[in-house]
């Protein structure tokens, strides 16, 4: 097991609020009063993996792109992991942005690469909104600072509760290049979102 799969493991064996929510690590909670985003629900789906392609050397991502939820944003933030021994995610104000779980893998390299955004915060609908528009079949596309793109496939959609986080399935090593989309899902209660929305891609450019 890589050092790096270690920390990863480490850091998400607590069942803290993982990603993407208003509420994630301190936040304030998505209130009545904000602009709501779609309901934040996706029907599990799963794909035939797509063919293997031919894995990248490490480079950091600058910019993701998701057509079909209408995502293009850049530059990407670092994450690492908090005081708590949980991941970081974005701050409200970057509710805009995507962050990198930067004890991982670069998108590219072999392993499951983590990249988290707000589904909504208390300030109204967030940077992955429109998740439950994405289709298993459909590309993410993470620019890369040595100016390549990695092309990844999503090939399944999963709507978890947060108390069962499936950490060794986000985190766990993995013989090609994969990534993980993470962000909040699930009705409102007391003003958070009970679930993680996650979806499952691999590399095929």
């Amino acid at each position: 097991m890589r050092l790096r799969l270690a920390a990863a493991l480490l850091a998400l064996a607590v069942p803290a609020a993982l990603a993407g929510c208003g509420a994630a690590r301190g936040g304030p909670p998505v209130t009545p009063g904000a602009p709501s985003a779609p309901p934040a629900h996706v029907e599990p789906a799963t794909a035939p993996p797509a063919a293997a392609a031919a894995p990248l050397a490490r480079s950091e991502p600058v910019r993701v792109e998701i057509p079909a939820a209408g995502v293009d944003t850049g530059p990407v933030l670092d994450l690492g992991l908090a005081a708590d021994g949980t991941v970081e995610v974005p701050s409200v104000a970057d509710a805009d942005r995507i962050g990198w779980y930067d004890k991982g893998v670069t998108p590219g390299e072999t392993g499951p690469a983590v990249l988290i955004g707000h589904f909504d915060t208390a300030r109204g609908p967030a940077v992955l909104k429109d998740v439950a528009k994405v289709r298993t079949g459909d590309e993410i596309r993470v620019r890369r600072a040595d100016g390549t793109t990695a092309v990844f496939r999503v090939r399944e959609l999963e709507q978890v509760d947060k108390k069962v986080f499936p950490t060794r399935k986000v985190y766990g090593d993995t013989a090609r290049p994969e990534l993980r989309l993470i962000t909040c899902g699930g009705e409102l209660v007391d003003g958070h979102r009970p679930d993680n929305i996650i979806l499952y891609a691999d590399l095929v450019v």
